[in-house]
């Protein structure tokens, strides 16, 4: 009996071991590696160590640091490849690409998952910017891109910092304010055709698609609808008058990076036109004319700012 006790007690701390080892060992065992060493011990992250190597990142990522990296999964990998029609050989060839994605999951200071500021705007090695809030007990993040990513495993840590393991790969924002709303006005739901239109006819396409940041409140196309009908006007008329429409325009932006978490309530807040407008607590904007406009989608993350979508055309004084 104590020789069957004793073979056991031994199974059970081989698969103790092995269970470990799958995940890359212990909090304890990873302190004493590097972050790339990390990556490379852990089965489940060999292709994030592949493309750091590849990327010429190695020699970065054993630094002092302190750095904390959202670590892809081999599957989040593999999801990707299929996403930009790459094969695995043709991404790692492609150091530019390969550099910019994995600089931007990278941050420059040790940031475990209590500490990660959620809703803010989170600045990367790569210089763009994601999101991250609570999900579920965990953290989802949100890319450049608007795709969504979920923390699987966090504050795995190493010598140098901290890892915390992602179920998507995170992609830098590709499009600017201009091309994110021309995006979503060809969208099979299109939202901003008329917005589109109207910022050409304003001749504001070059100064929106600058360096900014900038904040835009987008009306949708039946914002837009609304708003013709209560001026007693037609779209062409609208389009036409470019000093109105310049002035309307700019109203509905305001100069900096202000995501959701960090709209002022209850302030005033200053447009690029250099009036203001003021939001409450649920999200309601009221405008010069003491006109009401509800923010019913918030944070889609451009190259340049961010946009939040308003319901109804908010306008300056008369």
């Amino acid at each position: 009996m104590k020789s069957n006790m004793k073979r056991w007690v031994v199974a059970l701390i081989t698969a103790g071991a092995a269970m470990l080892s799958a995940c890359g060992g212990s909090d304890h065992e990873n302190e004493a590696l590097d972050i790339v060493s990390l990556a490379k011990s852990n089965t489940n992250l060999s292709v994030l160590g592949e493309a750091i190597e590849a990327a010429g990142l190695e020699t970065t990522l054993r630094g002092a640091g302190p750095f904390t990296v959202f670590a892809p999964t081999n599957e989040a990998f593999t999801a990707l490849l299929s996403d930009l029609n790459l094969t695995k050989a043709q991404l790692l060839a492609d150091k530019a690409l390969l550099t910019s994605v994995l600089t931007y999951h990278v941050l420059g200071s040790k940031v475990v998952s209590t500490a990660v500021p959620l809703g803010q705007p989170i600045t990367t090695l790569q210089k763009g910017i994601f999101k991250a809030e609570a999900s579920g007990g965990s953290l989802k993040i949100t890319d450049g891109r608007n795709r969504v990513s979920n923390v699987v495993t966090a504050d795995v840590g190493a010598q140098n910092g901290v890892v915390h393991i992602i179920d998507k790969v995170l992609l830098p924002a590709d499009k600017n304010v201009v091309q994110t709303a021309i995006a979503l006005s060809t969208a099979p739901q299109p939202q901003f055709t008329i917005l589109v239109e109207a910022i050409v006819a304003a001749d504001l396409q070059n100064t929106l698609s600058g360096a900014g940041p900038f904040t835009v409140f987008a009306p949708t196309d039946a914002a837009f609808a609304a708003l013709l009908t209560e001026l007693s006007i037609t779209k062409e008329a609208l389009l036409a008058n470019k000093t109105l429409l310049t002035k309307v325009l700019t109203y509905h932006v305001v100069p900096g990076l202000v995501l959701k978490a960090q709209v002022p309530v209850g302030s005033a807040i200053t447009t690029v036109q250099g009036e203001t407008f003021t939001v409450n607590a649920a999200l309601a904007i009221t405008d010069q004319r003491s006109r009401s406009a509800n923010i019913i989608s918030t944070d889609v993350l451009t190259s340049n700012g961010v946009i939040h979508v308003i319901d109804k055309v908010i306008l300056p004084q008369p």
